[in-house]
C-alpha cells in the first residue's frame, strides 16, 4: 500500500517521515559539529558541502513531501475527539504548520548564506543550484542568525512532536505512533 488512507499511513508517507526526521536530526548535529570547527580544520570545507548538497537534497524531498501530503487523503485520528483531544488535534496540525514552515526558512536562509558570493551551490557535484547573488546588504550574515535561531527552534517543535507521539502511545495507549512506524493491515486502525 503506497497511498495514505482515512485510517493509515501510506508506504510513501512512512518513508518520507522517517527520512525526514533522519536528515533533519543529521543535518542539526552536523551544522552544531560545524560551528565549532576553525575555517584550518580539515574537515571545515568537506562538512559545509556535505551540509549544503544534504539541505538542497532534503529540501526537494519536503517539496515533494508537500505535494504527497496534498494529493493523498489526511489519516484520521484514531478515536472519536473529546474536547480536549479536539484542541490536542488542532495543536498537531499547528505544529505540523510550523514544521514545515521552519524547514522551508531553514532552505531559503541557507541558500542565502551559500549564494551571497554569487557562487553556485554544488549538490555533491552531481548538479548546481545557481546564486542570485547578495540580494541585500549583509545578506550571509543576517540570514545565518535567522538559520541558527530556526535550527534550534525545529529542534524544539520536533521535540514536542515526539513528546506528542509519546504520549499518545505510552499514556492514550492507542495507535497514533504505531500507525507510523509501520505499514498495517487493510483492515481499519481501531482503539
Amino acid at each position: 500500500m503506497f497511498k495514505n488512507t482515512p485510517h493509515r499511513y501510506g508506504l510513501v508517507a512512512i518513508v518520507f517521515h522517517w527520512l525526514s526526521a533522519l536528515v533533519v536530526f543529521g543535518m542539526f548535529g552536523l551544522g552544531l559539529y560545524m560551528v565549532e570547527l576553525s575555517y584550518y580544520d580539515p574537515f571545515y570545507r568537506d562538512g559545509l558541502n556535505i551540509h549544503k548538497s544534504t539541505g538542497i537534497l532534503l529540501a526537494a524531498l519536503i517539496l515533494i513531501r508537500m505535494v504527497w501530503k496534498v494529493l493523498n487523503p489526511s489519516v484520521k485520528p484514531v478515536s472519536e475527539a473529546t474536547k480536549l483531544e479536539q484542541i490536542q488535534n488542532l495543536v498537531a496540525r499547528v505544529v505540523h504548520v510550523i514544521l514545515y514552515l521552519g524547514l522551508l526558512t531553514l532552505f531559503a536562509t541557507g541558500y542565502l548564506i551559500s549564494t551571497s558570493d554569487g557562487r553556485a551551490i554544488e549538490v555533491f557535484n552531481w548538479f548546481s543550484v545557481a546564486s542570485m547573488g547578495e540580494l541585500f546588504d549583509n545578506q550571509s550574515d543576517l540570514a545565518g542568525t535567522v538559520h541558527l535561531y530556526v535550527a534550534w527552534g525545529l529542534i524544539g517543535v520536533v521535540t514536542l512532536h515526539i513528546l506528542g507521539a509519546l504520549k499518545h502511545h505510552f499514556i492514550n495507549k492507542d495507535q497514533t505512533l504505531v500507525r507510523m512506524l509501520k505499514v498495517l493491515n487493510s483492515k481499519k486502525v481501531e482503539d
